[in-house]
């Protein structure tokens, strides 16, 4: 991978790496000590903007999954190109089952990526025309189902937090049940 220079568009989108490290049995610990050295250097790096860790369920799985957000798609290609980085993976590398797995994703492609790190995204105008396709119909049908349900709480007639609670709606119900889905079903057209 290496540091390109982002477009004006794509400096205002963000961009997220899904990192997966699958553990040998008995090296938890080693890599969590491993996680205490990396963390603080990653979050101290250009444009860094948040780091979650989802760890393992003890008995069932290796695997520990590090989602990591930038403003940029240039500064987390440079995190993920940096020597710093690069050094630390070769010293956890020995704990690994498999390797150093990561999938980088720009804007909202995440809503259109199949599982799978070799994943391909769809270009551009297919994602906003899927992406609106599937928010208009929310926009139209939510705030008949919600603004009675916040009348009958007692919740006051005022447009911010009927907003408020809408676009909340909305926008899990996009991550969480649409998209998900949606994608699944029109995969065909829109990966073609």
């Amino acid at each position: 991978m290496t540091v390109a220079s982002p477009s004006d568009a794509e400096s205002f989108e963000g961009a997220t790496v899904v990192i997966t490290h699958r553990l040998r049995n008995d090296k938890h610990a080693e890599y969590e000590k491993w996680l205490e050295e990396i963390a603080p250097l990653c979050k101290a790096f250009p444009g860094h903007l948040d780091w979650h860790i989802i760890r393992p369920i003890p008995g069932l799985t290796e695997t520990y999954t590090v989602v990591i957000r930038f403003d940029t798609e240039a500064h987390l290609k440079g995190w993920m190109d940096s020597p710093t980085r690069a050094r630390l993976i070769e010293k956890v590398r020995p704990l690994f089952v498999t390797g150093d797995d990561f999938f980088v994703s720009s804007g909202l492609d995440f809503w259109f990526t199949p599982a799978g790190a070799q994943a391909k995204v769809p270009v551009r105008w297919k994602q906003c025309l899927v992406t609106w396709s599937a928010i208009y119909p929310l926009v139209l049908g939510v705030p008949l189902l919600i603004v009675p349900v916040l009348r009958h709480m007692g919740v006051p007639d005022n447009n911010f937090i009927t907003t408020l609670a809408v676009t909340g709606i909305v926008v899990f119900l996009m991550v969480y049940v649409v998209m998900p889905h949606f994608t699944k079903l029109i995969r065909q057209w829109l990966f073609n």
